[in-house]
């Protein structure tokens, strides 16, 4: 995994099937730090990967949404479902209202994110949100090109709160 080969730590929501589980195999292959957050009831469901760094166990999908979030420097989103939609619009929310500082990237395989960035475009046209809110997030077609995105997404600050609402 890309990102574990450039030494960032992964955090994610501590599956051991699907994409994610994949992600989290692929990063502890290479070395890499990998953390899952998991609500107990999926942890009991004996959904959780059992062979991370680290899995935290919380109380709710709440909980784990805010704590993912809390103790990242980025967000990097795949193509996913409803989980990963909502997550990914949950931090575009925060970072929209300054409480998220953090580079935003959108890997958009295979054009899967198209439509969702149509959307937004639309939400910028129709000024459902500012112009500048464009700039909160990256797209990049393949997952090599993360880390390059990292740096040069554009600095956000708490001040977006004063265009927040316009």
């Amino acid at each position: 995994m890309i990102l574990a080969e450039h030494s960032f730590a992964i955090s994610y929501g501590g599956g051991a099937v699907g994409l994610m589980g994949a992600l989290a195999d692929g990063a502890l292959s290479r070395g890499g730090r990998v953390v899952g957050i998991i609500p107990r009831f999926m942890y009991d469901l004996e959904w959780g990967h059992r062979s991370l760094s680290e899995l935290v166990l919380v109380e709710d999908m709440h909980t784990r949404k805010r704590q993912m979030l809390a103790g990242s420097d980025a967000v990097v989103a795949l193509p996913g479902g409803s989980g990963t939609l909502e997550e990914l619009l949950e931090a575009i929310s925060l970072k929209r209202l300054g409480l998220y500082l953090g580079p935003i990237v959108l890997v958009n395989t295979r054009r899967f994110f198209d439509p969702l960035l149509r959307l937004l475009a639309a939400a910028i046209e129709e000024r459902f949100m500012d112009a500048r809110h464009g700039a909160m997030w990256q797209v990049v077609s393949e997952p090599e090109q993360v880390p390059s995105a990292f740096a040069a997404a554009q600095p956000w600050s708490p001040e977006a709160r004063n265009f927040a609402a316009q």
